[in-house]
Parts: structure tokens; C-alpha cells; sequence
């Protein structure tokens, strides 16, 4: 067995799993730093964070309403033919 081959191997693989984790590191702390700014966004919006899903649950139910509304206003009688 080349012994030096292969501890040449292994702290290559070392060196290359030590890149990555640098690399998610990185990419961990960005994505924490755009998480706080679209929370901040969102407060400024006078939207809390943490009820996201019912604010995003009553915008679609707002959009349907007025799709509906809308919908009932136009002439479709009229404008078919």
C-alpha cells in the first residue's frame, strides 16, 4: 500500500470538507442577516413575523373577495357578443 498517497488523499479530502464547511458558514450568516431584513421589512409593514401565514391566508382571502366583486361588475353579457 503507498502510504504516502494516501495521507496525500486524506488531507486533501480534509482540506476540501474544511473549504465547505467555510463556505456554509458563510452562506449560513448571510441567510441570517436577509432573514432579519425581511423580519424588520415586515414589522415596518406593520405585519408581526411570527403570524406570517394567517396574514399571507387573509391577503388571499381579500384578493378573492375583490376578484369577485370585481367579477360580478363587469358586464360579461354585453361584452361576449
Amino acid at each position: 500500500m503507498d502510504y504516502e498517497a494516501k495521507i496525500k488523499e486524506l488531507k486533501d479530502g480534509l482540506e476540501k470538507a474544511k473549504n465547505k464547511r467555510i463556505q456554509a458558514a458563510t452562506r449560513l450568516e448571510e441567510l441570517a442577516k436577509q432573514e432579519k431584513q425581511y423580519l424588520a421589512e415586515a414589522r415596518e409593514l406593520g405585519v408581526d413575523p411570527d403570524r406570517l401565514d394567517e396574514e399571507i391566508a387573509n391577503l388571499q382571502d381579500r384578493i378573492e373577495k375583490l376578484s369577485r366583486e370585481i367579477e360580478a361588475l363587469i358586464p360579461w353579457d354585453l361584452i361576449k357578443n
